[in-house]
């Protein structure tokens, strides 16, 4: 499989995916408890974007120069940009379910799930220790393997 197209393709996929919540009104939280969590995605991809620094963007997956960051956000997961975008998706929906919000939402994750695995067989290939950090590093939600 070229993991790079599949990457660039569930890239606008979940970007679609993202724009037919917005459509739908299913983006945004509307309580405390899903705009807390939307908050707190955000501030996870902040982070995480401050963390990784501005070595990349790629609509595809990619491996960048410089080496594996480990470090903040990235000790915890090993991919906290595309977690946050999931956390938020999801508080999304909990404010305003649907069927086909969570249809959307589960595309969405799906399409991100993609880019994670191009990513990370890219990045092995790239980094050898990526293998070993993988290992005890969850992919999304923190502490799970």
């Amino acid at each position: 499989m070229n993991w790079k197209v599949a990457s660039a393709l569930a890239f606008v996929g979940a970007v679609l995916c993202l724009l037919w919540l917005i459509v739908m009104r299913s983006f945004f939280g509307s309580g405390p408890v899903t705009i807390a969590i939307q908050i707190a995605a955000a501030a996870l991809m902040i982070w995480a974007r401050l963390q990784f620094g501005l070595r990349s963007f790629h609509a595809t997956a990619n491996p960048t120069a410089g080496g594996l960051v480990t470090a903040g956000p990235y000790r915890f997961l090993r991919h906290p940009i595309y977690a946050a975008a999931i956390y938020f998706v999801w508080a999304g929906i909990a404010a305003h379910p649907s069927a086909m919000s969570a249809l959307a939402a589960l595309l969405a994750t799906a399409f991100l799930g993609v880019r994670m695995r191009g990513e990370e067989i890219l990045v092995t290939r790239e980094y050898p220790d990526y293998a070993a950090y993988a290992h005890r590093t969850a992919r999304v939600v923190p502490f799970l393997l």
